[in-house]
């Protein structure tokens, strides 16, 4: 048990003392598209996660024809938008309705929070990555193991990526209807007993952005799985010595 134990904080110190850092891999398209690759993570999940916006309405009470009043809805990350309800500007009673009751359509929080969640994912395995790239160069190219669970690693990323960013740009896309110019039509209120007009919404350009980094890490990824693919056995497997030594056998009759 003592033994065993030894060999492995031996083997531990091995490998710690293994760690020089060794930046000419960033210098080739596996570290630098791997750096590029943590940048755009970053972009995605800080556009998505950090977005916070509200729409708003226009209420004309039937008995003040010429009073506007605003009503507005507060959303953002994660996009649960059926928690959302309208407020009142405060300590005014628009037009004797509980605007608090009536909430914006739809819950697109499990588009965002994958696509955030992954996003994040991507961020710490690239940390991980570029500092066994850059700390342990050798043990990374003189290992079989290691470039293929890192080529497996970035199949499986591109094609979440891929997932997610479709799932995201399409609740987005409901999102922008959802908080449009037809909220007027969904709130029971403005059918009869006052008048509405939509107003406003916050620009969601961030968001947009998200969507194109989102897209951008499936072009960054599905690229780079080729050069992580030239580190493994699978491009360059070890071939035997086929070397032979012996003399020539003599032809028959001699």
């Amino acid at each position: 048990m003592a033994s065993n134990l030894y060999l492995v904080r031996q083997r531990i110190s091995e490998r710690m003392s293994a760690f020089q850092i060794n930046l000419s891999p960033l210098k080739e398209p596996l570290g630098f598209i791997k750096v590029l690759e943590w940048i755009a993570s970053i972009f995605a999940f800080a556009t998505c996660g950090g977005f916070k916006g509200k729409t708003e309405i226009q209420v004309t009470c039937s008995h003040l024809s010429n009073n506007k009043t605003n009503i507005t809805a507060a959303f953002g990350y994660p996009f649960r938008l059926n928690q959302a309800s309208f407020q009142s500007p405060p300590n005014v009673n628009v037009c004797n309705i509980d605007w608090k009751s009536y909430v914006l359509i739809g819950n697109y929080s499990s588009s965002a929070q994958f696509y955030v969640t992954f996003a994040v994912f991507v961020f710490l395995y690239c940390i991980a990555a570029l500092l066994l790239y850059i700390g342990y160069t050798n043990i990374y190219r003189d290992s079989r193991k290691l470039p293929m669970i890192d080529f497996v690693v970035t199949l499986i990323a591109t094609f979440l990526w891929l997932v997610s960013s479709s799932a995201w740009a399409k609740a987005l896309t409901d999102i922008k209807i959802a908080t449009g110019p037809t909220i007027v039509q969904e709130l029971v209120p403005c059918h009869s007993e006052v008048k509405c007009s939509f107003g406003s919404v916050t620009s969601m350009g961030s968001l947009n952005v998200s969507v194109i980094f989102g897209f951008l890490n499936v072009i960054l990824w599905g690229g780079n799985a080729w050069f992580v693919y030239k580190e493994t056995s699978l491009h360059s497997p070890s071939n035997p010595s086929v070397s032979h030594t012996g003399s020539v056998s003599p032809p028959a009759g001699m």
